[in-house]
C-alpha cells in the first residue's frame, strides 16, 4: 500500500556569483500577495476619515500629483500613521516568528511572555513618576521591554535557553510586570492615569514623522540582521546537537536573534503602544498560508504588517462614529484565535 506524498514546488536559483538558493514558489506567492494586502489597505486607510479621498486620487497624490489640500491631508496627516502601522506590524510579526522559533512554542509570542508588559511598565514609570514627554515615553517604553528581556533571558538560563522553561519563565515574569503596571496606575494622579490608559490600548492615533524614522531606521538594521541568521535558526529546530554538530554556535545564535526580538517588540510598543495579539497570530497565520516549515520570518513579517493595517482600517470603518483604538480590535481578533489555538493544540496532544 502506497503512502500517499506530498511534493512541494520548489526550485534552485543560481545566482551570477556562484550562490544556490532554494525558492519555495508557495511561500513567494503568499508575500507577494500579503505585501499587496497591506498596501492596499494602506492606500484605503489613507483615503478614510472625516475628509474622505478616493484611493485612486490618494494614489495620485503619493505620486505628487494632488492639489495642496489632499497633499497636506496624506503626506502630513495620515501618511505617517499608516507607515507606522506598517512598521509596527512587521515588527511584531517578525518579533513573534523569532520567539516562536526560539521556544519551539506556538504560544511563545512577546504578547505572553512578558515583553510587551515590560515596556507598558517603562512608558508607565516615565507618565507617573516623572510626568514625561512623549519623546521620554517613547524611550522609557524601549527600556522597560529591554530590561525585561534581559530579565526572562537571564532567568531561563541553564546550561541554555530552551523551550518551555523561556514560556514559564516568560509567563512568570509578564504576571509579576502586570501587578506593577496596576500598582503605577493607583499611584497616579487623574491626568496622568487617564493619559497611561489611553498609551496602555494601543493605538495609532496621532502618530506622525518623529514615530516614523526611529523605527524605520531600527528595521532597516535588525530585519537584514534576522534574514541572515534564518539559515542558523532553522537548524535550531532540529535540536541542539544536531545543530553543534553542523557548525551552528546555537547559543551564539540565538542570543543575536533573541536581542533582536526584544528592540523589534519594544520598538513597535514604544511607537503604538501595547497593541495585542498580533505578534502571536501573524506568524501561525503564516505558517498555515505557506504550509512551509521552519520560521517563516519574511511572511510573517508581511502578514503582522497587512494584519494590522487592516485592523487600524477596520476600527474607523465597521464602527462607525465610534473609532476604536487598533489594540481594541487586535485584542479581541487576538483573544479568539488564542482560545481557538489552545483548543487545537488541547486536541493534538500538545497541551
Amino acid at each position: 500500500m502506497k503512502t500517499p506524498t506530498t511534493s512541494r514546488a520548489v526550485r534552485a536559483v543560481r545566482t551570477p556569483g556562484g550562490l544556490s538558493v532554494r525558492l519555495d514558489l508557495r511561500a513567494l506567492t503568499v508575500v507577494v500577495l500579503l505585501l499587496a494586502a497591506a498596501l492596499a489597505a494602506g492606500v484605503l486607510l489613507i483615503g478614510t476619515g472625516d475628509f474622505p479621498i478616493p484611493a485612486g486620487d490618494v494614489l495620485r497624490t503619493l505620486l505628487g500629483h494632488g492639489d495642496r489640500g489632499q497633499e497636506f491631508i496624506v503626506n502630513e496627516l495620515r501618511l505617517p500613521r499608516v507607515l507606522v502601522g506598517l512598521l509596527v506590524g512587521a515588527s511584531l510579526g517578525l518579533g513573534g516568528a523569532l520567539f516562536q522559533s526560539i521556544s519551539r512554542n506556538p504560544l511563545g509570542s512577546p504578547d505572553v511572555l512578558g515583553l510587551s508588559q515590560g515596556s507598558t511598565a517603562g512608558a508607565l514609570v516615565v507618565i507617573v513618576l516623572m510626568s514625561g514627554s512623549a519623546t521620554e515615553v517613547t524611550l522609557g517604553a524601549l527600556v522597560g521591554g529591554l530590561v525585561t528581556g534581559l530579565a526572562i533571558y537571564l532567568l531561563a538560563w541553564k546550561q541554555g535557553v530552551h523551550g518551555y522553561r523561556l514560556v514559564l519563565v516568560g509567563i512568570g515574569v509578564s504576571a509579576i510586570v502586570t501587578a506593577v503596571n496596576g500598582y503605577l496606575l493607583t499611584k497616579a494622579d487623574l491626568v496622568d492615569a487617564a493619559r497611561a490608559v489611553v498609551w496602555m490600548t494601543g493605538s495609532l492615533n496621532g502618530r506622525d514623522w518623529e514615530q516614523v524614522w526611529p523605527l524605520l531606521g531600527l528595521c532597516a538594521v535588525l530585519v537584514p540582521l534576522v534574514l541572515a541568521g534564518a539559515r542558523g535558526l532553522r537548524m535550531t529546530e532540529m535540536g541542539d546537537d544536531v545543530s553543534y554538530a553542523l557548525g551552528v554556535r546555537v547559543e551564539r545564535v540565538r542570543l543575536l536573534l533573541m536581542v533582536s526580538a526584544v528592540l523589534l517588540t519594544a520598538a513597535a510598543t514604544a511607537a503604538a503602544g501595547p497593541v495585542g495579539f498580533v505578534a502571536l497570530t501573524a506568524p501561525q497565520l503564516a505558517r498555515r498560508l505557506t504550509r512551509s516549515p521552519g520560521p517563516n520570518l519574511v511572511p510573517s513579517l508581511c502578514m503582522g504588517a497587512a494584519l494590522l493595517v487592516t485592523a487600524d482600517w477596520a476600527s474607523q470603518r465597521v464602527f462607525g462614529a465610534d473609532q476604536l483604538p487598533v489594540g481594541v480590535v487586535t485584542g479581541v481578533l487576538g483573544g479568539i484565535y488564542l482560545l481557538w489555538l489552545l483548543v487545537t493544540e488541547r486536541k493534538a496532544g500538545r497541551i
